[in-house]
């Protein structure tokens, strides 16, 4: 497996801010009249919402009222009352300075807004660092489609089979999967290694993959 570029996700991967979307998706979700456990918004972290809403209240979209008021008043949330308690993964930093040094294409994709995108990467201590992104406004549909990969693949003007994402989620590899881009995963966004299943490589975080990364397929296929 030969290596030009890594697709990187952003929450749950680099910044730990899953719990965060979760309680903004409950506050604003509770605040129009609909009752949602936390455990089952949780579960479906690193979906767009744009997918997420419709599948937790049927009868809601991010197109229409009340639905619309719902996705803009959860972004609001994350950006003015949670952001400041998010930390970045741990080694975040460290890891995306090892990969751009070892001459890798590096480019975002998340299915956040472009400014939930410039917070999330400053808590994560890299904005000075990544410049290439993609993200909601990028693609059509959001993860799990592999709108926002084929975009992030796009952009990097680079074959699939010559990249690879690290992210967080199921839906990231189900995603990824489906515009043939394979996955290394993190155990950082609270998914489990069944739920991971799909990747090719899973390690507890950013530190784990930089400390394991001549090992990993990021340094194999550098070394091959």
């Amino acid at each position: 497996m030969q290596l030009d570029g890594v697709i990187l996700d952003v929450d749950g991967t680099l910044v730990l801010s899953n719990d965060a979307h979760a309680k903004s998706w409950v506050e604003s979700f509770a605040s129009h009249g609909y009752d949602v456990p936390f455990d089952q918004v949780r579960a479906m972290m690193g979906m767009g919402g744009d997918q997420l809403m419709p599948k937790l209240i049927p009868e809601l979209n991010d197109e229409e009222e009340p639905g619309k008021t719902i996705a803009s008043d959860r972004k609001e949330l994350v950006l003015n009352k949670y952001a400041p308690d998010i930390a970045p993964a741990n080694g975040a930093r460290a890891l995306v300075q090892k990969m751009l040094e070892a001459g890798l294409h590096v480019v975002i994709a998340t299915s956040a807004s472009p400014k939930e995108l410039e917070v999330m990467l400053k808590i994560a201590e890299v904005d000075d660092l990544l410049h290439e992104t993609t993200t909601s406004s990028d693609a059509e549909n959001s993860k799990p489609a592999p709108d926002i990969v084929e975009a992030a693949v796009k952009k990097a003007q680079l074959a699939p089979d010559r990249m690879v994402m690290l992210a967080d989620t199921p839906y990231d590899i189900e995603s990824a999967g489906g515009a043939g881009v394979k996955v290394i995963a993190v155990r950082c966004g609270g998914f489990s290694d069944e739920e991971l299943a799909g990747a090719i490589a899973i390690y507890d975080d950013p530190a784990d993959l930089l400390h394991h990364y001549e090992h990993s397929p990021l340094g194999q296929a550098a070394a091959g």
